[in-house]
């Protein structure tokens, strides 16, 4: 409804979807299916020319997925978006749409560690404008950093990425758009681990990214976009697509060839979380810093990180980008060192031990032994994974009850 802006909230429960038009049902159809049937075989070859827009194949757009594609474009406050099978795979179609072989990215050294992992093997990590090169194609930062919790300066990274010609992607897994939407922060492309916040309920995997529709592709850069493509027909993508040519060329040449896809199922049960992200993320943030201000009290806690935190070195940016909450992650030092964290988590009886945040209940996990297990020492503590580091994802249960189980835990730690 073009002659109306929704808010955020309704925006959770009604973006890229309407009441089936066959069947008149509210909730979202799950088209498990694999094809589609064409009208014609002029409409069959219009489609492979991307002449016409409709589903092929499931590997490439299915509806159901379309409608969780739409829903996190919108409250990105996006042009378009991609959906992949997890976070990582949504990841790797952004940067090999953006980057051919031999080309360069500049990434955060303080990012998740899957994510650490993935570029020291593929592409090499540094730091911003130092780290410029004339093969440059973008710069990767995290909204807030996993798990470390510092928070990317997001309107200075980007003025440095757009002085050099490039996109700046943001993964935004962690704020989730009801805290902060970094295209409004000069970010180009913004990623998700959907299995995270957005879906918050611990049982589906899958990943997105989300194009602003703002970047000059045509800028010399990025000759992959305007010259003619070798792997589908010729089409220049940004010439044809304009302010969603990027989404369209991972969708048609990366996904379609790697195919790396979220099932239909999987982007179903994750629009139902979605549904409630506007009423999870208070919670979240409100018993977070709930939590991170009882264990900066406890004796037997060395020191703890949380943005928010009042004197937190983090806090002005925060505040900044953030101004709705930070999130519900915080991480902590328990004092005894290694040993005395590992003691800790294998007293715990309601949180759960296990690798994974943003779900609904509240989670804690070691990171140098776990997470961050592939780097090295020195690599660790650059990411700023120290060895008695636990990280906390604070669910929906009542706070009481999580600092019940918090406390017991440390009264068994001796230090």
């Amino acid at each position: 409804m073009a002659d109306h802006r929704y808010d955020f909230d309704t925006l959770c429960l009604h973006a890229g979807q309407i009441p089936d038009a066959a069947t008149g049902a509210r909730a979202l159809p799950i088209y498990q299916t694999t094809s589609f049937v064409f009208d014609s075989a002029d409409h069959a070859a219009s489609l492979f020319n991307l002449q016409t827009f409709g589903n092929v194949y499931s590997r490439i757009s299915n509806p159901t997925v379309a409608a969780l594609e739409e829903r996190v474009s919108a409250l990105e406050g996006g042009r378009a978006a991609l959906a992949a099978a997890t976070g990582m795979a949504a990841q790797m179609c952004a940067l090999l749409t953006l980057c051919r072989n031999g080309e360069h990215l500049i990434a955060s050294r303080t990012l998740y560690g899957g994510t650490y992992s993935q570029f020291a093997v593929t592409f090499a990590p540094a730091n911003f404008r130092a780290a410029l090169k004339p093969n440059t194609k973008a710069l990767y930062v995290e909204t807030i950093g996993n798990p470390q919790l510092d928070i990317a300066d997001l309107e200075a990274i980007a003025a440095i990425a757009h002085d050099a010609g490039v996109p700046l992607v943001v993964d935004n897994t962690l704020a989730s758009p009801y805290l902060c939407r970094p295209f409004e922060h000069g970010a180009d492309i913004v990623i998700h681990s959907v299995t995270k916040y957005l879906g918050g309920h611990g049982t589906t995997m899958g990943g997105i990214v989300v194009e602003a529709g703002k970047f000059s592709w045509d800028n010399g850069n990025f000759p992959q976009m305007t010259e003619p493509s070798r792997g589908y027909h010729g089409v220049r993508f940004y010439e044809t697509f304009g302010d969603f040519g990027f989404t369209m060329k991972a969708r048609m040449e990366t996904m379609r060839t790697l195919g790396p896809t979220l099932a239909p199922l999987s982007a179903f049960l994750l629009l139902q979380g979605i549904e409630t992200l506007h009423l999870r993320m208070p919670r979240h943030c409100e018993s977070a810093l709930s939590v991170a201000k009882h264990l900066a009290d406890h004796p037997k806690i060395a020191w703890v990180n949380y943005p928010l935190l009042p004197g937190n070195a983090r806090e002005p940016l925060a505040r900044k980008y953030l101004p709705r909450g930070a999130s519900g992650i915080l991480t902590f030092g328990v004092k005894g060192g290694a040993t005395a964290g590992e003691r800790f988590i294998e007293s715990v009886q309601m949180l759960s031990h296990l690798a994974n945040v943003g779900d609904a209940k509240t989670l804690v996990i070691h990171p140098a032994s776990t997470t961050h297990r592939q780097l090295s020492e020195d690599e660790q503590r650059a990411a700023g994974v120290l060895p008695e580091m636990i990280r906390l994802s604070v669910g929906l249960e009542s706070v009481d009850d999580i600092l019940w189980d918090l406390d017991q835990a440390l009264d068994k730690v001796t230090s």
